[in-house]
């Protein structure tokens, strides 16, 4: 090597020294001011498997989200479970949100960005993570949300073009400086209801409905004899005849509900709960439901619910049954006691909580007796003619010659 070769070696060598020096200097600043450096993730060693409660607060509005014996809960909906999907969802994107843009931002700025802890409508949602020994783990703002505009119009049929959030301004409670992320973390909202778990009960099989009203002429009972029969009004008065068309309206009854929130602290006469409209469903794989419904306000109706089931044990062996066939038939049909136990113990947990469902899921179930029965057709009279009384016979003045 000549003394050239080694001149531009020890340049070089120079050169790159001083770049580590820069970048272990601008790191050392990004350090000591929490800024964080692009493309990183603002909370990469965030232990999301150690985060035991979320407290998410905007304003005066908070919800609290509390694991207990390895379980999420509501705090505010007196420990309803909570939607654990989201939870995680949500750690999980916590942890990941790489930074776009990190800056320094004064404080008289950070209110434009909705970046300051308040009660002001533009104010910073506020979410804490700590452990279960309540040890803070992070503490995050969510400020601004940044948007871009759809390639495309609404489908919903508006006019122009619309825009989709796709990053939000965020900052570290521990940090002078705001990031930009690439989420918008748009459904992280103080709000208890939307964090609920909304698995519910289904009746399936129905093969009695029968509602009780509090005036009793109004109440009714429709049972059938299988799953295809046609549905009958029991104990069906003289002049009564059930509407079969109407009659599937009702006959499908809490197949697919579902609720809105969770009541709690509320007395029963508040909700109508005191003087309930009774549902009762029976099912051919031996489920009674018990469902009580309030009375509605706002859209929403209250309504609690009670289940029991007779089971039954044994298989009936069917008619000239093979024996090869018997161990297929009896595992099957044990498959199938153990999943009816497992739906039996799942709803049972709902029991002790009264439920808010949107009024419209009970609309079409909670028919009088009346708006059961088919409309009377008025009689045509026999001779086709229409109802008005016979005309008098004429009578001859003039005696015959």
């Amino acid at each position: 090597m000549n003394q050239k070769q080694i001149t531009v070696l020890l340049v070089l060598l120079v050169a790159l020294g001083a770049a580590g020096l820069m970048i272990y200097k601008k790191g050392n600043a990004e350090r000591r001011s929490g800024q964080p450096s692009l493309g990183k993730k603002l909370l990469e060693s965030l232990p999301i498997n150690d985060v035991a409660q979320i407290t998410i607060k905007q304003g005066a509005t908070e919800v609290n989200l509390v694991k207990k014996n390895d379980l999420w809960r509501v705090k505010e909906r007196g420990d309803y479970p909570a939607n654990f999907n989201e939870i995680s969802d949500f750690l999980i994107k916590a942890r990941d949100l790489k930074v776009l843009r990190s800056e320094q931002v004064g404080p008289s700025q950070l209110p434009r960005l909705e970046l300051v802890a308040g009660t002001g409508t533009n104010s910073a949602t506020v979410v804490d993570l700590k452990d279960q020994n309540a040890k803070a783990l992070a503490s995050l703002l969510l400020g601004k949300k940044q948007f871009e505009k759809a390639a495309r119009p609404s489908p919903m049929g508006d006019m122009g073009e619309q825009s989709m959030p796709n990053g939000r301004f965020v900052k570290l409670a521990s940090s002078d400086s705001v990031a930009l992320v690439a989420e918008p973390l748009a459904n992280i909202e103080p709000k208890p209801e939307q964090w609920l778990d909304k698995a519910f009960f289904r009746v399936e099989k129905p093969k009695a409905v029968s509602v009780a009203y509090v005036t009793e002429t109004n109440s009714w009972r429709l049972t059938r004899e299988s799953e295809t029969a046609p549905w009958k009004l029991a104990e069906a008065k003289t002049g009564e005849d059930l509407d079969a068309t109407k009659a599937s309206g009702v006959g499908s009854p809490f197949s697919s509900v579902s609720f809105n929130d969770v009541a709690v602290g509320v007395k029963p006469e508040d909700l109508g709960l005191d003087k309930p409209t009774v549902v009762t469903v029976e099912t051919f794989d031996g489920f009674t439901y018990v469902v009580k419904v309030g009375a509605k306000t706002n859209e929403t109706a209250a309504l609690s619910m009670a289940v029991s089931a007779q089971l039954t044990k044994e298989r009936t062996p069917v008619k000239d049954e093979k024996p090869e066939d018997k161990a297929k038939l009896d595992k099957e049909f044990k498959d199938k006691v153990t999943k009816l136990e497992e739906k039996l113990a799942q709803e049972k947990a709902f029991e002790p909580w009264t439920f808010l469902v949107s009024s419209w899921s009970v609309d079409s179930l909670l028919k009088q007796r009346s708006e059961l029965m088919a409309e009377k057709k008025a009689e045509k009279p026999a001779d086709g003619g229409t109802n008005a009384p016979p005309a008098e016979p004429s009578i001859d003045l003039d005696p015959p010659k």
